[in-house]
């Protein structure tokens, strides 16, 4: 009788992942638990918003370090999830996590800093300060929806497809509510607008997820 060749795939890195991530929620609320509170709760409170601008904290601020990085590593799961169930002969294992973390890492943080950085350079930051702060809150928001959603499929009987619907929804939401939320300064620079999509969000993206499939 031939042996057949038993494979075990060791997925114990993801509840230590998840761990972590809890706990980078539990230091977020010692380092302020208004703005972890607000942070949530974005997507329905536009006053959040306009106190974080009147803040104007820098890029060292602790509270933004942490829920930039944990925002981050939920998109880099996320990302790991719907790429193993799309391309199911792809390798599985922390390893290709840490590929996908570091794609992802460096495409927001390279994003971040030209988003930053044109808008000093083109003396706009003023103007765009409502739009990129709004963009940055109602992305930590729907971190934390995903974190919850990617706990369940993990471990309940809820599966990737789930996910997959999900994210898109949560996306889709934060697509809408910050293009209603900044209506104006769209509609007057519908034209610029409409290239900065093209240009920093839909074709990095595009180039992402042509690397990843």
């Amino acid at each position: 009788m031939q042996a057949i060749e038993r494979v075990v795939i060791d997925n114990s890195w993801i509840t230590i992942l998840l761990v972590c991530l809890f706990a980078c929620v539990f230091l977020l609320r010692g380092l302020s638990v208004v703005r972890l509170k607000g942070s949530v709760s974005s997507l329905f409170n536009e006053s959040f918003i306009d106190s974080e601008i009147e803040e104007n904290t820098s890029f060292f601020n602790p509270f933004k370090n942490v829920i930039f990085i944990f925002s981050i590593t939920v998109l880099a799961l996320l990302t790991y999830k719907i790429y193993l169930y799309y391309n199911s002969s792809a390798e599985q294992g922390f390893y290709t996590f840490l590929k996908i973390f570091g794609v992802v890492f460096s495409y927001l943080t390279i994003k971040r800093l030209l988003e930053f950085l044109l808008s000093v350079v083109f003396k706009i930051d003023k103007k765009l300060d409502f739009f990129l702060v709004s963009k940055s809150v109602y992305l930590y928001s729907v971190s934390f929806f995903l974190l919850i959603a990617i706990v369940l499929v993990e471990y309940s009987q809820l599966d990737t497809p789930f996910l997959v619907y999900f994210s898109a929804l949560l996306f889709s939401i934060r697509f809408i509510f910050h293009a209603v939320i900044n209506k104006k300064l769209v509609f007057s620079e519908l034209f610029y607008f409409i290239l900065y999509l093209c240009a920093v969000e839909i074709a990095p993206l595009f180039v992402l997820f042509r690397l990843l499939f």
